[in-house]
């Protein structure tokens, strides 16, 4: 069970946040950048969004009963619109939901530092992975054992990002486009599994199903 709950955690996270998928873009953001400036931002960048996602991951389900939504409701509302990112990612095309939108883009060219707006937000932590922390945080139900290997596998895929921020160059070089987007559209695909799947564990929460 709990090597299930891991692996499920690992795999949303990866997918969702996409470390390899950061560097490249990361690199093309910081052209005049020195190496020792892309650092600082790397590290910058991944501290914010682990802290945003932190506050996420423990005040989330909080949110939710304030504003009277249900757990279920979250997780059906939460299932779609990771499968909408599921299918932006088969069809490698750019999503607001994990990148940012080309008047972002063109904002953030002309910053110097980048580490705060677009790397942290959303670049890292956007709403696909502020959506995916809250629904895994829901789904231990306070279990502190399995909450703390949600949190410990938070922070390895942040970990993760940040090496591929700071060894962005040479991915960006390994991979190329076609390298990076068939990687994007098999990610994708285990990530429709799992919104899915979310889906249908809200349906049946929510007494709906048959």
């Amino acid at each position: 069970m709990m090597n299930e709950l891991m692996v499920q955690a690992f795999t949303m996270l990866v997918v969702v946040i996409d470390p390899v998928g950061l560097a490249p873009i990361f690199a093309a953001l910081t052209p005049r950048a020195t190496m020792r400036q892309r650092s600082r931002m790397a590290v910058k960048g991944v501290l914010l969004a682990t802290v945003i996602l932190l506050t996420f991951a423990f005040i989330g389900h909080r949110m939710l009963l304030v504003l009277g939504i249900s757990l279920d409701a979250f997780r059906i509302a939460g299932g779609l619109l990771l499968f909408l990112l599921a299918v932006d990612m088969l069809l490698a095309r750019p999503s607001g939901l994990r990148s940012t939108t080309g008047e972002e883009w063109e904002e953030a060219s002309h910053h110097v530092d980048i580490s705060v707006f677009p790397l942290a937000i959303p670049l890292i932590a956007g709403p696909g992975a502020m959506t995916s922390i809250v629904l895994l945080m829901g789904g231990v139900e306070g279990d502190p054992v399995r909450t703390a290997l949600i949190l410990a596998v938070l922070c390895g895929v942040l970990l993760l990002s940040l090496l591929t921020l700071l060894m962005a160059s040479g991915i960006g070089r390994l991979l190329g486009v076609t390298g990076a987007n068939v990687i994007s559209r098999v990610l994708g695909i285990v990530l429709a599994a799992l919104a899915v799947q979310f889906v249908l564990d809200g349906w049946k929460g929510a007494g709906l199903a048959g």
